[in-house]
């Protein structure tokens, strides 16, 4: 099996793991499950530069992701405060605690999505598609697999962010619609992915950015939910 079949059946196998057979061991299964990637990478002769794990562009890849992570929480902290784009984040999934909500962000999100997708996706996917085809077709098929990717995690989204509920209603079709909507965000998210990976040369722009997105708005979630908890209901 070539490289690229290797490692879209590892991330397939993750995939079913974590959303449908062991969702609860989710960061373990993430992070073996990086390792054998990154095993496979080493296998098919990738090197630290083809990952976008050296360090000659660590530099660069860090300013991105700081960038990244400041304008994010600039936007969401404006979105949240606006009555019009507040409930966008009130999610259950964030409702526990402050200390919960952080826990979400450092952990879960950090390893067991950004570290599995951005070392499956932009690193090892995109390392040995560039390197055959060049990094246009690279970002083109990593971003559509990502996408993809995302088929299964999406189905249940409208239960948990009242927001994406109302969106989609609870009609026969609304989760076929809101599963293809996240599938086309998610892909188009990997374009933009697959371009700080291109342009910093680093793992790290990607990820920052990527953890920013999910991370953040675990805590912005939270906060959201406890002011709409605390606002006294109009009599």
């Amino acid at each position: 099996m070539s490289g690229v079949g290797a490692s879209v059946a590892v991330l397939a196998a993750a995939n079913v793991l974590n959303n449908r057979l062991l969702p609860r061991a989710y960061v373990p299964t993430s992070v073996a499950t990086t390792a054998v990637l990154l095993a496979l990478a080493h296998r098919h002769g990738l090197t630290l530069e083809d990952l976008g794990l050296d360090r000659r562009a660590r530099g660069r890849g860090l300013a991105c992701a700081v960038g990244s992570v400041a304008a994010v929480g600039a936007l969401y902290a404006t979105a949240a405060a606006l009555p019009a784009t507040r409930t966008a984040f009130v999610d259950q999934r964030a409702r526990t605690s402050l200390g919960g909500a952080a826990y979400q962000a450092l952990v879960p999100v950090l390893f067991g999505t950004v570290l599995l997708e951005e070392v499956g996706f932009r690193g090892v996917l995109w390392g040995l598609l560039s390197r055959r085809h060049g990094p246009s077709v690279a970002t083109t098929a990593t971003s559509v697999l990502f996408g993809l990717w995302h088929i299964l995690p999406s189905r249940d989204v409208g239960r948990h962010n009242r927001a994406v509920g109302r969106v989609f209603g609870a009609g026969p079709g609304s989760r076929r619609a809101m599963v293809a909507s996240a599938v086309a965000a998610t892909a188009a998210a990997g374009v933009v992915f697959g371009e700080l990976r291109r342009r910093s040369g680093s793992l790290i722009a990607p990820a920052g950015l990527h953890w920013a997105t999910n991370g953040l708005g675990y805590v912005v979630s939270y906060l959201s939910g406890s002011t709409e908890v605390r606002r006294p209901t109009a009599a």
